[in-house]
């Protein structure tokens, strides 16, 4: 859950910064990154969305009670012309932990990604400046959390130090 208030432009810009300068396989920079912050732009995305999955479909966490974008002000969506998942990855990284700086909550959203493989993605990326053919990475909603859950469990074993 986020509050209402919506991430001011002097932090976003901190984000953004984060995000441009992620590293990628060759330098090659094959990220595009869209952020939106309209509200109702966010609510049609959601009704999109759920258009495409079916409105009792639970395609994320809390589907029942929030939408795709987990009530987050800002939505920031990783587009690029191929599958480049490491370099995404990298620059979602990199916009969580900037955020995360700053004071902001976070959620790392993939199943937003169905709407991008759906005949109603050409409006969005018609609206996002994106070519047709650029491939849905990931999305991240930002904005000032009203909650802070307990972090999830981790798996310590999965990490092995071989001398």
């Amino acid at each position: 859950e986020y509050t209402d208030q919506q991430v001011p432009n002097e932090l976003l810009q901190v984000v953004l910064d984060a995000a441009i300068r992620a590293p990628s396989g060759r330098n090659s920079q094959p990220c595009h990154l869209r952020v939106l912050t309209n509200r109702e732009r966010l609510e049609e995305m959601n009704k999109d969305f759920k258009d495409v999955v079916g409105w009792d479909t639970p395609a994320y966490t809390r589907w029942d009670v929030n939408p795709v974008y987990q009530t987050a002000p800002t939505l920031a969506i990783i587009f690029a012309e191929n599958e480049s998942y490491m370099d995404s990855g990298i620059m979602c990284e990199n916009i969580v932990i900037a955020a995360e700086s700053l004071g902001l909550g976070t959620c790392i959203i993939a199943s937003i990604g169905a709407l991008f493989n759906d005949e109603k993605a050409i409006k969005w990326k018609k609206l996002f400046d994106i070519p047709e053919n650029y491939k849905f990475q990931i999305a991240i909603a930002i904005g000032y959390p009203d909650e802070k859950p307990e972090q999830k469990p981790r798996f310590d074993d999965r990490v092995k130090v071989i001398r």
